[in-house]
């Protein structure tokens, strides 16, 4: 009985890393809007507080349902890191600009990923089925995996779109929307086209992204 080809939804995982990523940014324009509108010193300190409390939380959850607890310190980290960019300035906006930066690392990391044809979609999913880099010796899995790639460059390059203009006009509530919207559901839309676009580049009678063509 031979094993199905699994899609990239199944190789990628669910959405709950992306989920929760967003739970952290509303805990901090609920904390720092509550905060400003009851006229609470110190807003920006409470939407951080939030922020970093909700972050724990979801560690402690994520800890539980047997998360790997790097996974768990790296996303507590990244949540307090924002926070204290946000504290120093002493500006709201300023939340979001660790996400801003690294988006904009992401787009450039995945364009040049690429071009070296080291796609970065392919050592993802490689490490995720256990094949390390055997894909690349198969031509037309690599070129599926550059073709579909792009579409994670360009996820990276609509959300830069999207929060710049809003955060160089302070605008932190459409930022906290804009980050929630552009997570979970742009991750999906990435995934769907991704398939299409990788399966686009192997020929009939491929044994599909489990079954790399070329030595073991």
């Amino acid at each position: 009985m031979t094993t199905p080809e699994p899609s990239l939804a199944d190789v990628l995982g669910g959405r709950g890393g992306a989920v929760d990523a967003t739970v952290p940014v509303a805990a901090f324009v609920a904390g720092w809007g509550l905060a400003g509108a009851l006229g609470w010193a110190g807003p920006v300190a409470w939407g951080g507080g939030a922020a970093v409390l909700a972050a724990a939380v979801i560690g402690a959850v994520r800890l539980r349902a047997g998360t790997p607890p790097r996974a768990v310190l790296f996303g507590l980290l990244g949540v307090a890191l924002a926070a204290v960019v946000a504290l120093s300035t002493g500006r709201a906006a300023d939340f979001f600009l660790v996400r801003i930066v690294s988006n904009a690392v992401s787009a450039l990391a995945w364009a040049v990923s690429i071009v070296v044809r080291w796609p970065l979609l392919g050592l993802v999913v490689g490490t995720a089925l256990g094949q390390r880099t055997r894909w690349r010796r198969d031509p037309d899995l690599l070129r599926g995996y550059q073709r579909a790639s792009w579409v994670w460059v360009a996820q990276y390059v609509v959300r830069l779109a999207v929060f710049l203009p809003l955060y160089h006009a302070d605008a932190v509530v459409a930022l906290g929307i804009a980050q929630t919207v552009l997570t979970w559901p742009l991750v999906a839309v990435c995934i769907a086209l991704s398939w299409p676009l990788v399966r686009s580049a192997l020929p009939e009678g491929h044994g599909g992204i489990r079954h790399p063509a070329g030595p073991e």
